[in-house]
């Protein structure tokens, strides 16, 4: 089993149950101990309460745009990125050779951590570890966003054409057999904006 010290200092929370610290770098193929699965699935929850409040907060989008940007923020992908960036898959206690990691193992396991932080420290302390190992990603990033929309419904990305004018940039964007058109006073404000209007037409159908 991994040093504990390290894992923490890796995760940046001290534990005061470290059974719970154990159990959430615990593989379910190791037989005979108590897996990190159940810390996982309150994990989830306590993410998803947390990336719901944060855009409640701090996006002013609609329902349908909201939800859409909820998934970019929970996905399979996003978690991974955020263990990366820790390390934690060293720290994995598994047994049955690297075949038993295949599949969601990482973002698994960036789940058990926060759920057994929370069960640790409570909402606050999982709220302030999240806050700071998923800050890779903004709640207005419409245009990844966006992205990922149209990915998910017919495996093409969106184009942008954008041309500076007097006053600034404009921007057109086109996916799914839409445009919109966006500005502001950089090449990249003018894609968010156009990317903003075309994700909210798409999320409306």
């Amino acid at each position: 089993m991994p040093e504990l010290p390290d894992a923490e200092r890796a995760i940046g929370y001290t534990f005061t149950d470290k059974a719970l610290l154990r159990t959430c770098f615990t593989h379910a193929s190791v037989a005979g101990q108590e897996s990190n699965e159940r810390l996982e699935f309150l994990g989830d929850a306590v993410l998803e309460l947390y990336v719901t409040e944060k855009l409640y907060r701090d996006c002013a989008a609609r329902e349908g745009e909201l939800t859409e940007l909820r998934k970019q923020f929970v996905s399979r992908e996003a978690l991974e990125e955020a263990e990366r960036r820790l390390g934690l898959l060293r720290f994995l206690h598994y047994a049955g050779g690297a075949d038993a990691l295949r599949g969601k193992t990482a973002s698994n396991l960036y789940e058990a951590v926060t759920g057994a932080i929370y069960l640790d420290g409570g909402y606050a302390a999982a709220e302030a570890f999240l806050a700071r190992t998923l800050a890779g990603k903004s709640a207005e990033n419409y245009k990844s966003a966006l992205q990922e929309l149209v990915q998910q419904r017919e495996h093409t990305t969106p184009s942008y054409e954008t041309a500076e004018t007097e006053h600034g940039f404009i921007c057109e964007v086109h996916a799914l057999g839409q445009s919109a058109r966006g500005s502001g006073n950089s090449k990249r404000l003018a894609e968010q904006a156009a990317a903003k209007l075309l994700f909210g037409k798409l999320t409306e159908q």
